[in-house]
């Protein structure tokens, strides 16, 4: 899923997460009854549709996130090009793994 991209259905990322409506919600700072009219169809702002994505798409928590590490992503793209995309391969090979391994044992 791209940046920004439209989320058209976010009551299916809900329930295949198996999360209630407060649940999801709540962990992007929208409340139940809004998140419930997003799920009827209300147009979601950029912002919210954002968190939405990085929150519960690509399952990024929050609160873990600081300003420093993006400091240090940029200045690693930046000073070492070659080895911040060894690590970008190494990190996605490694997602790609875990996957391959969830699906085995949910299946």
């Amino acid at each position: 899923m791209k940046l920004f991209e439209k989320i058209t259905n976010p009551r299916e990322i809900r329930r295949k997460l198996g999360l209630n409506q407060q649940e999801f919600w709540s962990r992007i700072g929208v409340t139940q009854s809004g998140g419930s009219r997003y799920e009827s169809g209300r147009n979601m702002p950029k912002p919210v549709r954002e968190l939405l994505r990085l929150v519960h798409v690509e399952q990024i928590e929050l609160s873990k996130v600081r300003r420093e590490d993006f400091e240090i992503v940029e200045y690693l793209k930046e000073t070492h090009p070659d080895l911040y995309k060894s690590l970008r391969k190494a990190v996605r090979a490694k997602m790609e793994a875990q996957e391959d391994s969830s699906e085995a044992t949910a299946g």
